[in-house]
């Protein structure tokens, strides 16, 4: 029996193929995203230090931030070029792939000499195995995402779909945890070898994620588009998505990059701000952003299954709603430098806007497509997407910072416009029909 065949990746009882893929995807994005997590959170906080020591701190800041943007800039391509081979081949292989690509150079990050041995060779190691990272990520998260809701029953693939997307806060979390452990060592044992922990401890992780995606079956919904369309074999995904599909694909990237905007604005750019700008201890905000990201592993769940039961559109809508009232009162509260306050802008980001727009991607992004350019179509929007917004994100904020002479009001005025057209974009996020089906109706 051919390995593609319906019947041979279905042969296990559906329900358990469906958990079993939901929790897969959800473990494999939690140790994929720690790794791409740790590295912001340490150009945040050390990087400058370690490779740029030679310049004056603010510019050492943007020159840390400037490598960690190389992650951004390479998701597009790993998003075509995963895509590609996910609409082709399949999506396990790919995520086999993604996490091996992710995992390795992390290692290597905590393996790599400072200034003081190489010079700037250093930096430029850690663009190359940044820009790695940036490839794994922009193929992650599309196969991760169509496994859960690709084996997902259909009244249930807002739920399962969110699954993969809560990775996201227990990557945060164990990176978060694990950088604020190394940060509590004196302050030259943290600068030497103390931020490398956090790298090296990816071996383990790799080995652990490699296990459990063996264990998954190969998506039953790209099994059955591949034996009914075997002509969509001859085409390339990518000009598909982009002659046939262009207003889906825009839609889903223009609201992406307000969604990544805000996240990577709150979980790395307020990390400096608050350090540098509001004088605070780094264990403060770090221990805020810890809570923020508890709180989405119960919110994110809560909106996908709201998502099935209600309207996806109408909750990414409101959460893009969410970024242009909050980013105000979101600054205000950090600016009130105390532990509640911090804590509470937080768990208000992370566990209610972000939450509510991130939790319906995964199958609100997914219906737009069919399933034979799926993996490509929705990896193309998001990661380019994610490389205009995410990537940029700490890079402007620090220079809307600079230009407001300290005062994060431009900040505001920028993510509160992004909200906006965020919220327009929903409004065209329309399920997509075959036109066979639309001749029908």
């Amino acid at each position: 029996m051919h390995p593609t065949h319906p019947s041979a990746v279905m042969a296990p009882p559906k329900k358990r193929q469906h958990i079993t893929a939901g929790l897969s995807s959800m473990i494999g994005t939690t140790i994929e995203w720690y790794d791409f997590f740790i590295y912001g959170i340490a150009a945040a906080l050390v990087f400058n230090k370690i490779f740029f020591p030679a310049i004056d701190p603010v510019t050492g800041t943007l020159a840390a931030f400037g490598t960690y943007a190389v992650g951004f800039i390479a998701r597009p391509l790993g998003g075509i070029v995963f895509g590609h081979f996910g609409d082709r081949v399949g999506r396990k292989s790919m995520l086999m792939i993604s996490l091996m690509l992710m995992g390795v150079p992390t290692v290597l990050i905590g393996l790599t000499p400072s200034y003081e041995l190489i010079g700037y060779w250093g930096a430029v190691i850690l663009i190359v195995l940044r820009f790695c990272q940036g490839l794994a990520v922009g193929g992650e998260w599309g196969g991760a995402v169509l496994m859960a809701v690709e084996h997902a029953p259909s009244k249930k693939k807002g739920f399962f779909g969110s699954l993969p997307q809560v990775g996201v806060a227990p990557g945060l979390i164990l990176s978060s945890l694990a950088m604020g452990a190394v940060a509590q060592l004196p302050e030259e044992q943290m600068l030497s070898w103390g931020w490398r922990l956090p790298f090296l401890a990816s071996f383990v992780l790799l080995g652990v994620g490699w296990f459990i995606r063996a264990k998954v079956a190969e998506s039953p919904e790209f099994a059955a588009a591949r034996e009914k369309n075997s002509s969509a074999a001859q085409t390339l995904p990518l000009r598909a998505v982009l002659s046939q599909h262009k207003v889906p694909t825009l839609v889903a990237l223009i609201a992406c990059i307000a969604e990544k905007t805000w996240f990577y604005t709150i979980a790395t750019f307020s990390l400096t701000y608050a350090v540098s700008a509001l004088n605070l201890p780094k264990q403060i905000i770090l221990d805020a952003v810890l809570w923020g990201a508890v709180t989405t592993l119960f919110t994110i769940p809560l909106f996908g299954i709201l998502g099935d039961y209600l309207n996806k559109q109408a909750i990414f809508i409101a959460g893009a709603a969410g970024i242009a009232l909050f980013s105000g009162p979101f600054f205000s509260l950090l600016g009130e430098r105390t532990d509640s306050h911090i804590t509470l802008a937080m768990v208000i980001g992370f566990g209610l806007v972000y939450a509510a727009m991130y939790a319906q991607e995964a199958s609100l992004f997914s219906s737009m497509f069919p399933p034979e350019i799926r993996y490509t179509g929705i990896s193309l929007a998001v990661q380019i997407g994610g490389a205009i917004g995410g990537g940029t994100a700490p890079l402007v904020a620090t220079y809307l910072l600079k230009s407001g002479d300290g005062d994060p009001r431009l900040i505001v005025m920028y993510m509160a416009s992004l909200g906006v057209i965020a919220m327009v974009c929903g409004l065209f996020m329309k399920p997509y029909r075959a036109p066979e089906a639309a001749e029908k109706a």
